[in-house]
């Protein structure tokens, strides 16, 4: 066996009379400039600043912010893109993207909380949030398709069953969510059990319930839905440039960045935005029209009575002191109406973002998540969008809505007011009318009687 052999020294180490130490690159770089420089291409130098030439410098914080601001500009502009494309394929796809923002939204809110290590090896913790988002929606989405559809769901023998019953149903699927959880709880595990079950149940209230009015915005016509949320991003962007231009005063401690001046400005500026809007939105039924067919969409376009509030009324200005003779203006009711909506985009719904930074900072974390790529998760940019268009629905329904006998209305009322003899009198005297009002021929009413007579 060959005996190790001592006293060994490399080349580059016995050069300039240092052993033990390690050559600096600067002495790494003059040992390759030297073109006869003995040694093995693995033992010198060389391998050492190949490897540092390839390895790329850290990006300083300038170039971070830079690369962070195009890629969220590329992203604003493809959601704004896809979001107009929806708006004009159809009112189906703009629920649609309703429907994923809310479950993105859960998801994220859900994720953020901390689960404890001992907590990860529980069974059905996350089936049990997928299975109350399930059933919520079961009962929010109901609610809408057989509150504006009863024309269509109550006239089906499938669906009839499911329509009258539907709050029943929608409650037997809650109590079976909660008997499982009841039935999954596990000992040592309570505190954290029951903080996940209240944590869902505040996740479903602030984004599932508030969704499901925006989805009722839609119905009731595409510009409830597009100009409060119109409303919002335009308040954020004005409240950006006013308070990076004259912001000084710190608004509220929990958004440093937020100032006093920048959240006037941007109300005032939102208060010209939607009164301008506004007046161009209302020119097309499009967008002023309650959905009547889920197939309609800016090329075929929509038919109906405009709700009064889109009709312009004159309003006279006499001051003698400054004018010879009054002016006379036309104004929409609903240009007035929009400086309400205005006023709260400013100063209510920034609230929604103030609450959910409170709640980021509670779990210590930066975004909801990384939805968006340069933006973070889909609730940083919804927060206050939730906020705003269930009060769009609140002031709508109290202030806007023209109540009247709907198709629907009248067909729920004749299956659940009427039995059967009665509901065929109604027929029969619909028919007796249509024809005295010639609008169907009277061989059709005695093809109903006789059908009636033979039953």
């Amino acid at each position: 066996m060959t005996k190790p052999r001592r006293n060994v020294q490399f080349q580059h180490r016995g050069s300039n009379g240092q052993h033990g130490r390690r050559p600096s690159l600067s002495e790494n770089s003059e040992a390759i400039s030297e073109p006869s420089s003995p040694g093995p291409k693995g033992m010198n130098g060389k391998t050492e600043c190949s490897t540092l030439q390839k390895e790329e410098p850290p990006l300083s914080e300038y170039e971070k912010k830079k690369q962070t601001f195009i890629t969220r500009t590329i992203w604003t502009f493809v959601m704004i893109t896809g979001f107009f494309i929806a708006m004009f394929s159809g009112h189906i796809y703009v629920i649609a993207i309703v429907t994923a923002v809310q479950i993105i939204s859960f998801k994220e809110v859900i994720a953020i909380a901390n689960v404890p290590s001992r907590a990860k090896n529980l069974r059905f913790t996350r089936s049990l949030n997928w299975y109350l988002l399930g059933s919520t929606m079961y009962f929010l989405y109901g609610e809408s398709v057989i509150y504006y559809f009863k024309h269509i769901v109550l006239v089906d023998r499938v669906l009839l069953p499911f329509a009258t019953h539907h709050r029943f149903i929608s409650f037997m699927l809650y109590i079976i969510g909660f008997v499982f959880f009841v039935a999954s709880l596990r000992k040592g595990h309570y505190r954290f059990q029951f903080t996940q079950f209240a944590w869902t149940h505040m996740a479903l209230l602030l984004i599932v319930v508030q969704a499901h009015f925006i989805m009722n915005d839609i119905f009731e016509g595409m510009i409830w839905f597009f100009l409060p949320a119109s409303l919002v991003i335009t308040n954020d962007i004005f409240a950006y440039i006013c308070g990076i231009t004259f912001g000084r005063t710190q608004l509220i401690k929990i958004s440093p960045k937020k100032t006093v001046e920048g959240f006037v400005g941007a109300w005032i500026l939102t208060l010209i935005f939607g009164f301008g809007m506004t007046n161009v939105l209302m020119r097309y039924k499009y967008f002023i029209c309650p959905v009547n067919d889920l197939g309609a969409n800016v090329f075929t376009g929509l038919s109906c009575d405009p709700n009064p509030v889109f009709i312009p009324e004159p309003y006279n200005i006499d001051i003698p002191a400054l004018m010879s003779k009054p002016l006379t203006l036309h104004i929409a009711p609903i240009q007035f109406h929009i400086l309400v909506f205005a006023s709260f985009a400013s100063l209510i719904a920034p609230f929604g973002g103030f609450f959910a930074s409170g709640l980021k900072r509670t779990f210590k974390v930066k975004d909801f998540g990384e939805s968006i790529p340069g933006h973070g998760g889909i609730t940083d940019r919804m927060d206050c969008q939730f906020l705003m268009g269930f009060f769009a629905y609140m002031y709508f329904q109290s202030f806007i809505a023209v109540y009247k006998a709907s198709v629907g209305g009248v067909i729920e009322s004749a299956i659940q007011g009427l039995d059967t003899e009665g509901q065929i009198e109604v027929v029969k005297g619909l028919a007796k009318y249509l024809v005295n009002q010639g609008q169907i021929e009277e061989k059709a009413l005695r093809c109903l009687n006789e059908m009636v007579a033979r039953r």
